[in-house]
């Protein structure tokens, strides 16, 4: 049976890619073949490539082609939707849905679709990225990045997501930096208030280490 599901985080910057990679290992640890899908990138290099988008390839079991990955790789490192528009590309979240389709029917037993930025980031005037979400009709992990201001954005975007119509189907307190004052109060308020299973607490790592971090990750009751 494969398993589905779209990664968004509280805000830009909160380790949406890094703790996809760890629950890709954490998945590959529980013997299921893995793939990823970064629908659109901004912030790309001269040759068309995203460093998170290669971040995912080098830590899912599936051997897909870049474009498989990140089919919409937009040169600039801004908003989406600001990107597409400087060079005339025209995003719309059925098509990024029929691309996702393409790797979610590839075979692999557990597959994540990540966001860019949080829950509402535009790729048009039209659409957000919710919209792609939806029309992939599966489960959203959460990342929080957890630092001040975490909660309010939490459960801002998990109230967001079942407004949608979507099953928040876990999360993951992660640290992109030092441990914020107050971590353990903030944590069990999170835990407290928000609608689904913590799936770890994953630390600040530095160098950062995929295998490391999904130590700290469990997908039992993602996978179950």
């Amino acid at each position: 049976m494969s398993h589905t599901f779209f990664v968004t985080g509280t805000d830009t910057e909160v380790g949406k890619t890094a703790v996809s990679c760890a629950l890709l290992q954490a998945a590959a640890d529980q013997g299921l073949s893995t793939a990823a899908v970064k629908p659109v990138a901004a912030g790309c290099d001269e040759h068309g490539h995203n460093e998170d988008a290669l971040q995912l390839i080098a830590n899912m079991t599936e051997e897909l082609e870049y474009a498989q990955v990140n089919p919409v790789a937009l040169t600039p490192a801004i908003a989406p939707h600001i990107a597409a528009a400087e060079v005339g590309k025209n995003i719309q979240a059925s098509r990024l849905a029929g691309l996702c389709r393409g790797v979610m029917m590839s075979g692999a037993d557990f597959v994540l679709v990540e966001g860019a930025g949080g829950w509402r980031v535009p790729i048009s005037l039209r659409e957000t990225l919710a919209d792609l979400a939806k029309q992939l009709q599966v489960g959203v992990i959460l990342v929080v990045g957890m630092r001040l201001g975490c909660i309010n954005h939490a459960l801002l975007t998990a109230e967001a997501v079942r407004r949608d119509g979507l099953p928040l189907a876990g999360w993951v307190a992660n640290e992109p930096g030092e441990r914020m004052t107050c971590y353990a109060e903030n944590l069990d308020t999170l835990q407290r208030l928000l609608p689904a299973p913590l799936l770890g607490e994953v630390p600040h790592i530095a160098p950062w280490d995929p295998c490391s971090a999904s130590k700290y990750l469990s997908i039992q009751k993602l996978i179950k």
